[in-house]
């Protein structure tokens, strides 16, 4: 999904249909090659689930491969639909439109919350199977609602017009510049996945339950990611794409400003929240049945690493934005591949004398070093010009405040909490 869907091909398609002469062909047959693929995929995991399942969980037993296997081959075609999805997407967004894809995902949940409530009293195999099941509906309600936004803003005919004239227009070189920025793309958004992967396994190396903190912690910390960095970016990235593309830097930089500060100011408060008040939140989400209070100590160790590194990581997809824009793919995934170096040399190094935090510090550090490498290639003049202004000085007096309120606050929580 990373490679296919939200991740490397938004972030290569969108540059690309920009640029387009021909957008509907273009997009037509961008779309086609990667549904025929996907597709192709999808039949070979049906054929063979017991092999992708194995790869993917190496440590299992033959049994419980064999019991996982068939709810691999209903959940992996959501990547079908998913891929539709992210394409109808990429388009409305091209027309500044995105509120069709924010809510579609609530499609989603009402398909498996209304499966919980009917299957409730039903085996858990059914209510696995069935659950399974609902995600593919969910995701079918979802390509029925970008249809119906793809009519209202009048893209279904660029799409048909695409599928007319196909076969008569070349739109072979806009493919090849497309392919030049897709594979960049795949590295750099495996990174991340690749030192989750790599936390995990450090991770059960150390005390038992760190592989758990380590999860409790991340879900935590890309609450704010993806709300407060992920949907500035979504949102900017056309605007930004379209004024690189008209040649238009000054109309480029002033949206990088804008959305630099609301960034800032989102994911200062969320960093102050996330590690002053880290015990009264994690307390609230987890702290129940087998979660004892030592639990919740371990996991808030871990979670403040993370949080350290969450202004770094925003920041970094921020100004990557702009460098994906620039079609500077290539430059984009040398930097993600430097900072996960970077992070796993500081993880195999601090889990000796932090454990699981250190992992998560790890992870950080890595993030600062992708931010920084990310700056600087975006324009280090660029940036000062951005914070040179009097809005640091009203950011840092008023990120000061906010952190010592939280902190009493905090004081006042854990009197309550822990009585």
């Amino acid at each position: 999904r990373r490679i296919f869907a939200e991740g490397s091909f938004t972030q290569s398609f969108m540059p690309s249909y920009v640029a387009s002469k021909q957008k509907g062909v273009f997009a037509v047959a961008i779309f086609l090659r990667f549904m025929f693929i996907i597709v192709a995929f999808s039949f070979l995991v049906t054929l063979f689930p017991e092999v992708f399942t194995k790869a993917l969980a190496w440590d299992w037993g033959d049994d419980l491969i064999a019991k996982t296997a068939p709810l691999t081959i209903i959940n992996f075609w959501y990547l079908d639909l998913i891929f539709i999805v992210t394409f109808l997407g990429t388009l409305l967004q091209h027309k500044e439109h995105f509120f069709t894809t924010a809510f579609s995902t609530v499609w989603l949940n009402i398909a498996m919350i209304a499966c919980l409530i009917y299957y409730a009293s039903s085996s858990p195999e059914t209510i696995v199977y069935a659950l399974s099941i609902s995600i593919l509906v969910g995701g079918v309600l979802q390509i029925i609602t970008h249809i119906w936004a793809i009519r209202q803003k009048g893209l279904s005919k660029v799409l048909i017009g695409g599928w007319k004239y196909r076969k008569k227009r070349d739109v072979s070189e806009e493919e090849s510049k497309f392919k030049k920025l897709f594979l960049p793309s795949v590295v750099g958004n495996s990174t991340a996945q690749i030192a989750s992967f790599i936390d995990t396994s450090l991770a059960s190396f150390l005390v038992a339950g760190s592989v758990s903190y380590l999860f409790y912690a991340n879900r935590v910390f890309q609450l704010p990611f993806a709300i407060i960095a992920l949907a500035i970016t979504t949102a900017l990235f056309p605007a930004i794409s379209k004024a690189i593309k008209n040649q238009n830097e000054s109309l480029a930089f002033a949206n990088l400003s804008k959305g630099f500060w609301l960034l800032s100011l989102l994911l200062g408060i969320s960093v102050l929240f996330g590690i002053l008040l880290a015990e009264p939140i994690v307390w609230l989400l987890f702290e129940r049945g087998k979660f004892t209070p030592q639990d919740t100590l371990n996991t808030v160790a871990v979670l403040q690493m993370y949080m350290v590194g969450l202004v770094p990581f925003g920041l970094a997809k921020f100004f990557s934005m702009y460098l994906y824009a620039m079609h500077k793919h290539m430059k984009a995934a040398k930097i993600a591949v430097i900072s996960l170096v970077v992070n796993m040399i500081f993880s195999v190094t601090l889990m000796q004398f932090m454990g699981a935090s250190g992992l998560a510090l790890a992870g950080s550090i890595g993030g600062l070093v992708q931010m920084i490498l990310t700056i600087k290639e975006v324009g280090t003049a660029r940036f000062i010009e951005i914070i040179k202004r009097k809005r640091m000085l009203y950011f840092i007096i008023g990120m000061s405040i906010l952190g010592v309120a939280t902190y009493y606050l905090n004081i006042l929580l854990i009197s309550f909490i822990r009585g």
